[in-house]
């Protein structure tokens, strides 16, 4: 009896930890998940020009899946990934002032600009 209710527990703790290594390091933006589903709602009745540029200040970051992200809030371990891979190559751990438009979908910023902070 005792040593299923420790083959449970093991188990259970094993499966935790197991979900929690698949979930990525940088988090979605607090503002950017409260208003996906609105976002995107209004994202599909828009032209994609006329979709608003936005300038959004951090440091470029290698995340745990390889792709360069804009991290704003540090403690927190969130920001959003750009998706001029390239461009933010060149800034890698530096502090910068990116412009772009925010795609709530999917948590990425198209990127127009990258200039250091």
């Amino acid at each position: 009896m005792k040593r299923s209710k420790i083959r449970l527990a093991t188990g259970s703790l094993a499966a935790a930890v197991g979900i929690c290594t698949l979930v990525p390091q940088l988090q979605a933006h607090p503002r950017a998940s409260a208003t996906a589903g609105v976002q995107q709602q209004e994202k599909q009745d828009q032209p994609e020009q006329a979709q608003k540029i936005q300038t959004f200040t951090g440091q470029v970051v290698k995340a745990r899946n390889g792709r360069y992200a804009l991290l704003t809030d540090k403690q927190a371990g969130k920001g959003f990934y750009l998706d001029d891979q390239e461009k933010a190559k060149q800034f890698d751990g530096q502090n910068v002032k990116v412009t772009g438009q925010l795609d709530v979908a999917t948590n990425t910023i198209r990127v127009s600009d990258i200039q250091p902070a």
